[in-house]
């Protein structure tokens, strides 16, 4: 090869060079940090859908407008919830996260304590944002070890629903619902009709629907955990106490009995509430909706989960929240995302659309929740209610305290067994 030839080729990969380093800084700052007229973009996985959906849209929308400097992504991504959130997780592990993403309150304690979310106690308190503003037992479940990782979005509740017409048949008074334990299985009694094994109607089944042994170990005044030694504590004796009411029950009207029952029922318009065959059931608003649409005309009320002395009525919530998964790449313009989200404009617009309650108080009233005969009474208790342990096996344990009620409710072991067994179990893994 002639040296002139030899110049050209050289002069030539020198140019090839500087132009694909011109070309790749320009790429780098197309991505999603920002854009060519100075916007950041920020990218947020939900996995939320028809009205939420569109709530979620008017609070980025409304967002938008007070913040043009940034602009949200919003992408769809399925199944986020407990324990549904492998994409998530492999995106962070890949070093690879949304800005902000849509999240189970539920699952915060296990993210936390693995490193998979930005702490955000700095940032809320540069901005000024106390946990005096949130229902406690929201800011609770999005804290761990001391350290806000979530800001709370939404939240609900569970109440006792009861069917006004059959209270009047049987000469119970709809004006005063059952208030302790004694109350409820009275009423439960007068309005159970059943011809032989097979159940025309049943009154109340303790673990029905939303009657999960959380809501009732409460109610008898039980703890679940303890904060101070991080261990679980199911074998609490007021819980004991609680379960052993509920396998009481069961031994009373026949578990099998029960469960033929339940068994040939069904969900939506075929639901036993719905088609007058089961008098109460413990469930949340969301029941409200589903009332509307399968049977309007069911005349009901709701009342709180009786206690055994009628007092200190209380029940558990859940929610979810917004947070920065580690490794986030816009961490400064995501906080201002959610912090509006979160905020009490952003939390008015997502409710409305929603028909969510929010985690913020005065809020609720603002929407008229208050006002409202049925969805009011799930507001009241709000500020009493409970979160469930924020602690890395938070799945575990709701796992194992449901097989302890089947379990015990089935004659396959005795409450307090059950319930020892469930504390061991948990502990060990949470040791480990």
């Amino acid at each position: 090869m002639s040296k002139g030839k030899k110049k050209m080729k050289f002069e030539l990969f020198i140019f090839v060079f500087i132009l694909s380093m011109l070309l790749a800084g320009c790429s780098s700052g197309s991505g999603s940090s920002g854009s060519g007229d100075g916007q950041t973009t920020v990218t947020f996985w939900h996995s939320l859908t028809d009205t939420t959906g569109d709530a979620a849209e008017a609070v980025i929308k409304a967002f938008e407008e007070q913040n043009p400097d940034i602009k949200i992504k919003a992408v769809y991504t399925a199944n986020q919830g407990e324990g549904q959130n492998e994409k998530l997780l492999t995106a962070v592990s890949g070093g690879n996260p949304p800005d902000v993403a849509y999240f189970d309150r539920f699952e915060i304690g296990s993210w936390a304590d693995q490193g998979s979310l930005e702490d955000l106690t700095e940032l809320a308190e540069e901005s000024g944002i106390t946990k005096d503003t949130y229902y406690p037992f929201a800011w609770e479940e999005a804290s761990y070890d001391g350290k806000l990782y979530g800001m709370p979005i939404s939240t609900d509740s569970r109440l006792v629903y009861f069917n006004i017409d059959h209270f009047k048949e049987v000469g119970l008074d709809p004006n005063n619902p059952p208030e302790t334990i004694a109350e409820l299985e009275d009423a439960a009694e007068k309005l159970t009709i059943k011809d032989g094994k097979r159940f025309e109607r049943i009154g109340f089944i303790p673990w029905f629907g939303q009657g999960w042994l959380y809501g009732w170990g409460w109610a008898f005044g039980g703890e679940f955990y303890d904060p101070e030694t991080k261990t679980v504590t199911a074998n609490d004796p007021k819980i004991v106490e609680a379960l052993q009411w509920m396998t009481d029950f069961a031994q009373k009207y026949d578990v099998e009995d029960i469960a033929g029952f339940t068994d040939s029922q069904g969900d939506g318009a075929m639901d036993p509430f719905l088609t007058n065959q089961l008098s109460m059931k413990v469930s949340g608003p969301w029941e409200v909706s589903a009332i509307e649409k399968f049977n309007p005309d069911l005349n009901y009320g709701v009342f709180p989960m009786p206690t055994p002395n009628g007092e200190n009525h209380t029940t558990w919530s859940g929610g979810w929240s917004v947070v920065i998964p580690k490794g986030a790449e816009n961490k400064e313009a995501a906080w201002e995302f959610m912090k509006f989200f979160s905020g009490e404009e952003g939390q008015k617009i997502f409710s409305e659309i929603a028909r969510d309650f929010s985690v913020i108080d005065s809020v609720n009233e603002e929407l008229g929740y208050t006002e409202d005969p049925i969805l009011g009474e799930f507001v009241k208790i709000l500020p009493v209610s409970n979160n469930r342990p924020v602690m890395t096996q938070g799945s575990l344990y709701w796992n194992e305290l449901a097989s302890a009620v089947e379990n015990a409710t089935r004659g396959n072991g005795t409450p307090e067994e059950l319930l020892e067994n469930v504390t061991e179990k948990v502990n060990k893994e949470l040791n480990k």
